[in-house]
């Protein structure tokens, strides 16, 4: 194509020389100019006319002679360099310090020169007022320059990196209202008037320190003097301070410019030089400040993305804020479209879900790449595969809507990206692979028909001030998504009470490590659970060093465990409750799901992330990924007392708008107003 529209070059342009179109395809006069202008005092210029490309220039030596006895068209090298030469001799690169050498050698070709004439070839056209120090001259052997008498330049090196160039200094400005980019907050009269009036004060303010000066150095205390010199302004700075405040009030807070401006002159006004002295110092060490950072001598301070996080105080005891939690129970018997099990599935749709499986005879839909592939439960007798299908490519992050960029319009539409990789949906078919492809069963009868639910039962040995955090970790087996740890801590002071790994029915086909947390050795390395052991283990604040965890023979025993510390109306706290509860298979009453406390805005099926709920509500990192590339997965204990803190908030948001609507607490019971 270029090829083809070269062409067009050699055909005028209707419009001839009032063509004003840039870039025009077709000929003009000022290209034939370029055209020919490089090659005008070539021998060759003739050669190769068709081409119509830039020809290569000959490599001469800019000081060559005429060799006695020789070709004669050696004769003319030194005259070609006048014509060849349209470009001044490149410079050094930048921040590059050039030797005595480069002087030799340039004083060196210009001696060598001056006898053909042709030194004024070599001159810059400013070299009349820069020094020659900057070039850099290509020296060949024929220049008649020695290797003795040119050595070699080098670029200095710099091992303190780069240099930190000095801000330009700033123009000076008279007292008037600087123009804001947006529309003004008050009349250009008032603008002037308050200006004046703030300058005036800084002006006082200065010259009272001037005073200071005056007489620390009548005392001879030359200390005290040299201090507060360092905190006076000259005439113009003051301006410039005066200008400074006047903007920063004028775009920060345009609705309340007159009053916000009107309390800073006042508030100056009643200022003592021992206060405008303190700002002063303030101001400085914060300059100062920047600058050694700026400069590298002092590294800048790590700053919290997330802030200070906030303290949760909800005025109660422990075993009030218990009681409290009557008034935060999320029922749900109406959400079973949203994979809440309310009612234990019966035993025809449990016979059902059985016959389906076994008529599917494993076939399933991969829950990562949707390709339809089989399992083997106790593996394929041919080869022992559990799954077939090969390896599974996929996106592990969730795809989502980037946020439009600042000035793009309203209704344009964002390309949805994936949250691991950042790829466009629809442009890749995964960034990571797996060995195997990997399913998960949703509905409950499915669910009953590899472990059967059940209820919580009486437990009179529960305190009744007890509350309790619960929280999962799950994985991919041929039996589906089944459970793989259980923790439970208690709360509000969240200690362990409960924390051990689950061997699962079938046989396992990805542990699901980057979210559950769950490693291969973890399962390898831990000890069988023993009735009356230590059951706390793996939920500690470490997440890189990992205490030995024990592992109990099957998710029954687990919810045993569970069982012996909860009672039906024991508040079960949690995130997400519904995918705990269907991997134990628990049918429990008294539930508090935070989902269901902080909902979504746009409501159920889409939900809060409690990594999101922490952050945005507490100011506090969960789920944080291990350094470089290490991934750690998520600590069930950890997510089990986030959701516990997540809870006392809504507690103290909750109880402070009752007490302002009249509740009284009596004792350990809340009592509405009037009773």
């Amino acid at each position: 194509m270029d090829a083809v529209l070269k062409n067009f070059k050699k055909i005028p342009c209707p419009a001839a020389d009032r063509c004003t179109l840039p870039g025009c395809q077709w000929q003009h006069s000022w290209d034939k100019e370029e055209a020919t202008a490089p090659a005008a005092g070539h021998d060759g210029a003739n050669e190769n006319k068709e081409d119509g490309g830039p020809r290569k220039r000959r490599k001469v030596s800019p000081t060559a002679h005429a060799v006695p006895g020789g070709d004669s068209t050696k004769t003319n090298i030194v005259a070609d360099v006048s014509t060849t030469v349209k470009k001044p001799v490149s410079l050094l690169p930048l921040k590059r310090k050039a030797t005595t050498a480069t002087n030799t050698t340039t004083a060196a070709i210009r001696s060598s020169t001056t006898s053909s004439g042709t030194a004024s070839l070599l001159r810059l056209p400013s070299e009349a007022s820069k020094p020659t120090s900057g070039l850099r001259v290509p020296v060949s052997s024929s220049t008649g320059v020695s290797a003795a008498s040119s050595p070699k330049v080098t670029p200095s090196s710099n091992p303190a990196g780069p240099k930190v160039m000095p801000p330009p200094p700033r123009k000076p400005e008279t007292l008037n209202p600087r123009h804001l980019k947006s529309a003004a907050p008050a009349t250009h009269t008032f603008r002037l008037s308050a200006l004046k009036m703030l300058h005036d004060q800084f002006v006082r303010l200065n010259t009272e320190l001037k005073k200071e000066v005056t007489a620390a150095a009548a005392k001879k205390d030359d200390t005290a003097a040299t201090e507060t010199k360092k905190l006076l302004f000259t005439p113009q700075e003051l301006i410039w301070l005066a200008l400074d405040e006047e903007e920063k009030m004028a775009t920060d807070k345009p609705s309340i410019y007159t009053g916000v401006i009107k309390n800073r002159i006042m508030s100056y006004k009643r200022m003592t030089a021992s206060k405008w002295r303190e700002e002063r110092l303030a101001e400085l060490k914060k300059k100062e400040t920047r600058e050694a950072i700026a400069s590298g001598k002092m590294p800048a301070p790590a700053k919290s993305i997330l802030g200070t996080p906030k303290v949760v105080d909800t005025g109660l005891t422990p075993a009030q804020e218990v009681a409290f939690l009557a008034h935060l129970i999320t029922p749900i018997k109406d959400l079973a479209q949203h994979g809440y099990v309310p009612v234990m599935p019966s035993d025809a749709d449990v016979a059902a879900a059985r016959t389906g499986q076994e008529a599917s005879l494993g076939w399933e839909k991969c829950d990562r790449c949707t390709t339809r592939f089989q399992v083997f439960p106790g593996r394929r007798e041919e080869d022992g595969a559990l799954a077939s299908g090969g390896k599974c490519t996929y996106h592990w992050g969730k795809a989502y809507f980037p946020d439009r960029a600042p000035g793009a319009a309203k209704l344009a539409l964002s390309e949805k990206r994936y949250r691991c990789c950042n790829q466009t949906v629809g442009t890749s078919t995964g960034c990571v692979q797996a060995d195997t492809h990997v399913f998960k069963a949703a509905a409950p009868a499915s669910l009953a028909a590899v472990v059967p639910f059940a209820e919580t039962p009486e437990n009179r040995a529960v305190p009744k001030d007890r509350a309790v955090c619960f929280d999962c970790e799950m994985g991919y087996t041929v039996r589906g998504m089944e459970l793989l740890r259980l923790t439970a801590t208690s709360w509000p002071d969240g200690k362990v009470l409960l924390d051990v790994l689950v061997h699962p029915v079938g046989e396992v086909l990805d542990l699901n490590s980057r979210f559950s947390g769950v490693w291969p050795e973890d399962i390898l390395g831990a000890e069988p659970w023993r009735p009356g052991g230590e059951v706390g283990g793996g939920g500690d604040e470490n997440k890189e060093k990992k205490k030995k965890m024990q592992i109990v023979s099957s998710p029954m025993v687990a919810r045993d465990l569970l069982f012996a510390l909860i009672a039906p109306e024991t508040p079960l706290i949690g995130h997400g409750l519904e995918n705990d509860l269907n991997a134990v298979r628990i049918i429990h009453p008294t539930l508090i799901d935070t989902i269901l406390l902080f909902p979504h805005p746009r409501g159920l099926p889409a939900r809060n992330g409690l990594k999101m709920l922490m952050a945005s509500l507490l100011n506090r990192s969960i789920q944080v990924e291990g350094t470089g590339k290490t991934v750690i997965g998520h600590d069930s204990a950890e997510d089990a007392r986030a959701a516990g803190e997540l809870v006392r908030l809504k507690v103290m948001e909750k109880w402070r708008m009752m007490k302002g609507l009249g509740w009284k607490l009596v004792g350990e019971e809340f009592v509405p107003p009037g009773g």
